[in-house]
């Protein structure tokens, strides 16, 4: 398995649902609600179904067979 890609993020935390875009997990806001609500999105191993959940950095989210590392950036 390859490892997480990262994913720098400027304060400290993001919404999911912005992660998934930031990272290019998803295309736009409706994607990542619809895939999140589905129950396809896990943050360290557990199923977030809140979109407005906050991923911190150090973080690892996965969807659909893509793995990113939250990491803190400027």
């Amino acid at each position: 398995m390859n490892s997480p890609a990262e994913v720098p993020i400027r304060d400290e935390s993001i919404r999911l649902g912005q992660l998934l875009k930031l990272a290019g997990l998803v295309e736009d806001g409706a994607m990542a609600r619809a895939v999140i609500e589905a129950g396809e999105v896990t943050v360290d191993g557990e199923v977030w179904s809140r979109r407005g959940q906050q991923v911190r950095p150090g973080m690892t989210v996965s969807y659909a067979g893509e793995s990113v590392l939250v990491v803190s950036g400027a």
